[in-house]
């Protein structure tokens, strides 16, 4: 049997690493509220990210199974909403064809009618995505992503911020659910399967009943930077 070279072992290594760190750089800054309590957000929105592992492959992987979209399910309930969100948030594969935008598309889908929030909400989305160059090097190895959620709890923090809210500032129904869990992500080396693993805690800002009938989506924290 032939011995492993080490630095096969070490390359393999590095690539895990990257996996597990392709969007550790974030395009925003602060947390809190954002737009709900300063009003609008403004029109600039950066995109930019730090781009993935230069590292080349033969050829792209092919899906082995027909590939979709996640779908966030729609709830009256602000904590199940927020869950479902921030299910559909994690959960996307670089091998299906979909680019991360197609990915942002489904998160806007649910976001607040009115539109108010909608430029904010995008560039929060985008700081949870890979950049369009890390997506095009993790497909080379079929990376894909989801999380599995410990907790979902309205953070002490979001009472404090209701008392310093304006009158009309804040809609009906609006809330802020605190998420915890663990962020899983796949991909192939080699024709052999690595995963690694990355606790996160974000907040999901979301507005419900008497406003709408079902629950809509305003902002999303930074990551790793929830309200507690």
């Amino acid at each position: 049997m032939k011995t492993p070279d080490l630095s096969d072992h070490r390359t393999r290594r590095r690539f895990i690493t990257a996996v597990g760190a392709a969007v550790a750089v974030l395009v925003l800054a602060g947390v809190g509220v954002y737009g709900l309590l300063a009003g609008p957000p403004s029109q600039g929105n950066d995109d930019s990210a730090t781009p993935g592992p230069m590292v080349t492959a033969p050829s792209d992987p092919v899906p082995t199974t027909t590939p979709r979209l996640p779908v966030v399910r729609t709830s009256d309930d602000p904590q199940s909403f927020a869950r479902n969100v921030a299910t559909a948030l994690f959960e996307w594969d670089t091998a299906s064809g979909f680019m991360p935008l197609d990915y942002t598309s489904v998160i806007l889908d649910v976001g607040d009618p009115t539109g108010q929030e909608q430029v904010g909400l995008a560039s929060d989305i985008a700081a949870y995505l890979p950049s369009r160059d890390a997506w095009l090097e993790l497909r080379q190895y079929a990376t894909a992503q989801h999380l599995t959620i410990d907790t979902t709890y309205i953070p002490d923090a979001w009472a404090t911020a209701e008392e310093q809210a304006q009158p009309g500032q804040l809609a009906d129904g609006t809330v802020a659910v605190t998420i915890e869990g663990t962020r899983h992500r796949t991909g192939l080396w080699s024709d052999e399967q690595v995963t690694s693993e990355h606790t996160v805690a974000f907040t999901v800002f979301v507005v419900c009943a008497p406003t709408y009938d079902t629950c809509h989506l305003l902002r999303l924290s930074q990551l790793d930077n929830p309200l507690r």
